[in-house]
């Protein structure tokens, strides 16, 4: 009995939650005060954690997330390709990590470009959706699509946790010739076709 409570708990706050984030993009509640920020040790990487500007409570990075996946046609509708400044996406996005040359911020199973939140590091390889798997950074994901491409004999360039040209060019081709969606990009089925999930 106690686990079937426990599991309609559960249920009930993922469906709160995805009702609540689709009504967030419309209209949001006033901002409270920013909970302090919270850096990942890492030479590469550095995470942000901000109070939700819905007021849902999303993980960081490094903790477990609770992913309600979209395909990679709706990571792209929901792409927020415009410049804001930090304030902006802080406001909106509550997982905001530094990754290389640039901030990404999380939604829904895929990291985006956080165009603007520093002018200083504002450089990326790829403008588009990197899907996400066990809690990882984009550049971990990347690495491991790279690797796996390259055991598959896709994929000839540097491991470097870039999704540049050659990158991209590997993973249509393997996307084609898996009968996948050919995208150039790192989606879901992908992942799964490749094992990684």
């Amino acid at each position: 009995m106690k686990k079937i409570f426990v599991s309609a708990v559960w249920l009930l706050i993922a469906l709160t939650q995805l009702v609540w984030g689709e009504d967030a993009d419309k209209t949001p509640p006033p901002q409270q005060k920013a909970k302090a920020a919270r850096a990942r040790e890492s030479s590469k990487s550095q995470s942000v954690n901000r109070a939700p500007a819905n007021h849902i409570a999303r993980a960081t990075a490094g903790n477990a997330k609770i992913t309600n996946n979209v395909s990679y046609a709706e990571a792209l509708r929901r792409y927020q390709h415009e410049r804001h400044d930090r304030y902006w996406w802080r406001r909106h996005f509550s997982t905001i990590v530094f990754v290389g040359t640039g901030y990404y911020y999380w939604d829904a199973g895929y990291w985006y470009p956080a165009w603007g939140y520093d002018p200083a590091y504002n450089y990326y390889d790829y403008d588009g959706p990197v899907y996400t798997y066990g809690n990882l950074l984009p550049d971990q994901v990347i690495l491991n699509v790279q690797r796996a491409l390259k055991q598959l004999g896709y994929y000839a360039g540097a491991l470097n946790g870039s999704l540049g040209p050659a990158s991209r060019e590997a993973l249509a081709y393997y996307q084609r010739d898996a009968g996948l969606s050919v995208t150039g990009a790192i989606d879901a089925p992908t992942v799964a076709a490749l094992g990684l999930e």
